[in-house]
C-alpha cells in the first residue's frame, strides 16, 4: 500500500501518501488508494475530521509520477482521478488538513487546494510545473482562481515558476506557516472534531457549494482539456 488510513484517536483519521522514495509522486496505484481513502473516511462514522500529510522528510507530495506517464504515454482517467481530490469526485463533508512540508508540486498542490486547511513548513516549495511537460491540473484550474483570484492563478498556472511558504500565505494558498505542521494539524483535526459533527458537515457544504457547482458543471470541460493535451504532448 503506497496509501495509508491511520484512526488517530478522538475522531481524528490520519491519510498518508507513503512512497518517500519517489518524494510521494503518486502513480496510478497511489491515486486509486487515495480514491479508496477518501471513501473510507467519508463512511468512517468515527471520523470527524482528517489529515492528510506526507511520509519522509523531503517531500508532501511531487505530483502525479512522471515517469510512468512517459513509459505508458496515459493519464488515469478524469473520473478517477476526481475521486483522488477530497471532496471533488466524492462528497466529503468532514473538515481535511492538509500539513505540507518540503516538494508540493503539481498535483500536491492539488491535493492540498482541495483540502479545508493548509498548514506548510517554511521550507516547503510550491509549483505548478504541468506545463512545462504537455500537462495541466485541470480541477486546480477551475478551483484555484476563487481561492487566490484569477491574476494570481493565472500567474503560478501559466508561468511554472517555483514560490515558497512566505508567498503561499501572502496568496491565500495557505493557512499558516509551522515548523511541525503535521502536529500542528493534528492539534487542528482535533479541535474541529471536537465540534458538532452535524453543523460542520453543513457549514462545509454551504461555504463550498458555489464551488462545487463549478467543478460539476466543469467535469467534462476539465476531462476534454486532460484528453486533447495528451494527445499533443
Amino acid at each position: 500500500m503506497t496509501v495509508d488510513y491511520q484512526p488517530l484517536g478522538d475522531g481524528v483519521v490520519q491519510i498518508t501518501l507513503n512512497r518517500p522514495e519517489r518524494l510521494n509522486a503518486l502513480d496510478g496505484q497511489a491515486k486509486r488508494e487515495l480514491a479508496e481513502a477518501w471513501a473510507r473516511a467519508a463512511a468512517d462514522q468515527q471520523a470527524r475530521a482528517i489529515v492528510l500529510r506526507g511520509a519522509g522528510d523531503k517531500a508532501f507530495c511531487a505530483g502525479s509520477d512522471l515517469k510512468e506517464i512517459q513509459a505508458t504515454g496515459e493519464a488515469v482517467a478524469s473520473a478517477l482521478l476526481a475521486r483522488a481530490l477530497p471532496d471533488v469526485g466524492l462528497d466529503l463533508n468532514k473538515p481535511v488538513v492538509a500539513a505540507l512540508h518540503g516538494h508540493t508540486l503539481g498535483l500536491g498542490i492539488s491535493l492540498a487546494i482541495h483540502c479545508d486547511f493548509r498548514i506548510a513548513r517554511p521550507d516547503t516549495r510550491f509549483s505548478f510545473p504541468e506545463v512545462r511537460h504537455g500537462m495541466l491540473s485541470g480541477f486546480s484550474a477551475i478551483t484555484l482562481p476563487s481561492l487566490i483570484g484569477e491574476a494570481a492563478a493565472l500567474d503560478i498556472m501559466l508561468s511554472a515558476r517555483s514560490f515558497d511558504a512566505e508567498e503561499a500565505l501572502a496568496l491565500g494558498l495557505i493557512n499558516r506557516i509551522a515548523q511541525d505542521p503535521h502536529a500542528a494539524a493534528i492539534e487542528l483535526a482535533t479541535q474541529l472534531a471536537g465540534h458538532s459533527a452535524k453543523a460542520m458537515e453543513w457549514s462545509k457544504t454551504l461555504l463550498l457549494a458555489d464551488r462545487k457547482r463549478r467543478l460539476q458543471q466543469h467535469m467534462a470541460l476539465v476531462d476534454q482539456a486532460r484528453q486533447d493535451v495528451m494527445l499533443y504532448r
